[in-house]
């Protein structure tokens, strides 16, 4: 088992809480974890990108090589497509369609929903819509992870059990809606998975 994922959004959007969630349910699973350096934390509203690296075997680099990522998992539509060169042909991108426009000259969303529903494995969704449906905005992240978890190879109880383990010490109440909005996002891309086979 390998997996290769790059995470991708702009600062304050949860990408740490995403990989610290992917990294904790790897390593209780028994699996090997490398993640690169997090670019872009100090500034919010700043692009953010990690490497986060998983396997089964002893991994030797914490870089993915250009091409080989197996996923993408992006909090930001536009943040997404910067990083599709290290997309392998296979890959998936997981991405939320909610633009956090933080420059003057952001792309149309039409362009860049156009690229995105280009692609043969994309699972699309309005995380944010979803999480302040759920009545807890700040989970969106949570959502998209949700959304990537058919992808990973880890299964979902160790997931929830990361989140459990991450969110704890904030209490029960911040543990459930971050739960719910894990499952939310799986919804989502099952249902996905389902009308395209």
């Amino acid at each position: 088992m390998k997996k290769d994922i790059i995470l991708a959004g702009v600062g304050g959007q949860g990408i740490l809480s995403i990989a610290a969630i992917i990294g904790t349910a790897a390593l209780n699973a028994g699996l090997h974890l490398k993640q690169a350096e997090v670019h872009g934390m100090s500034q919010r509203g700043g692009d953010v990108q990690s490497n986060l690296r998983i396997s089964d075997r002893e991994i030797a680099s914490d870089l993915i090589p250009q091409g080989k990522a197996d996923m993408i998992i992006s909090v930001e539509p536009m943040e997404s497509l910067r990083y599709l060169p290290m997309l392998s042909a296979n890959g998936w991108l997981v991405t939320n369609t909610k633009p956090y426009i933080n420059i003057r000259n952001y792309p149309s969303m039409d362009s860049i929903m156009t690229e995105i529903n280009s692609l043969p494995n994309q699972i699309a969704l309005d995380a944010d819509e979803i999480a302040k449906e759920l009545g807890s905005p700040k989970s969106a992240n949570m959502v998209i992870l949700g959304a990537a978890c058919p992808f990973l190879d880890i299964s979902y109880e160790d997931l929830q059990n990361a989140i459990r383990a991450i969110f704890g010490r904030k209490g029960e109440e911040i543990v459930a809606i971050n739960l719910k909005a894990l499952e939310a996002g799986y919804e989502v891309a099952m249902q996905k998975l389902e009308t395209t086979q």
